[in-house]
């Protein structure tokens, strides 16, 4: 997910620290974003195809000697749809980016995270696993299921040395899914302004790609070295997850 929103605020973040970056996306676009050709190896890449996945691994681990860090970031956000009205392609579609895909990538991966100095796989969740609400019901399903993923991967994998932790983002207003007509319609409906809408926490702050990234990029130094199965919201405060 490396053409845009959080994918590619992470891979400017971690840039700024020093690493080289296998950035991936089934986005064309993700080859024109990143402007340092050395440090950043774009490659278009169907993350819910095994064999894409494989390629994109062996390419990385060609071009840099190894892998240490794998952030799972791609997701889609279906339409609105409640259970009574949601269609098997949609539901089908919603598991294979948002859950079968990550765990693709964690199986594809793991054998090079073993070999990998301090590794860690981190995972992009999201605030519906503990706090779904109406009308979300596929992309709600995929991310428990994927959140059920990371715990158990974080039991299987810590005895290589391997950790596997999860941020929460909720409401990052500059990433595909959100546009001016989804913004005034959703602040409408919580009878608020927009302005009003991008602070509902608890902190009454806008959480952008940027602060995202920033958290994905400190689990995967010395900070959180001791760390795995931790499930870290990033979402101002809200008071359901709360």
């Amino acid at each position: 997910g490396a053409a845009s929103g959080i994918g590619r605020a992470t891979v400017e973040s971690l840039l700024e620290s020093g690493a080289v970056v296998a950035a991936l996306d089934i986005n064309p676009k993700v080859k024109e974003v990143f402007s340092d050709s050395k440090a950043v190896l774009p490659i278009v890449c169907d993350l819910t195809n095994r064999e894409a996945i494989q390629l994109a691994l062996d390419h990385t681990v060609q071009n840099f000697g190894g892998l240490d860090i794998v952030v799972s970031n791609a997701g889609s956000f279906p339409k609105s749809a409640r259970l009574s009205e949601l269609s098997d392609d949609d539901f089908d579609r919603s598991l294979q980016i948002n859950l079968s895909s990550h765990q693709k990538l964690l199986r594809e991966s793991s054998a090079f995270l073993k070999e990998g100095v301090d590794p860690s796989f981190i995972i992009v969740g999201s605030k519906n696993v503990a706090a779904p609400g109406p009308g979300a019901g596929a992309y709600s399903a995929a991310k428990a299921g994927l959140n059920q993923l990371a715990r158990i991967a974080a039991l299987e994998l810590g005895e290589y040395g391997i950790r596997v932790n999860s941020v929460h983002p909720n409401a990052v207003f500059d990433t595909g899914i959100w546009n001016d007509e989804v913004l005034e319609a959703r602040a409408k409906n919580y009878k608020m302004s927009v302005e009003e809408y991008k602070k509902n926490n608890v902190l009454k702050t806008i959480i952008t790609s940027s602060h995202v990234a920033d958290l994905i990029k400190n689990l995967c130094g010395a900070t959180f070295l001791k760390t795995t199965g931790a499930q870290i919201p990033i979402d101002g405060g809200n008071e359901r997850v709360i």
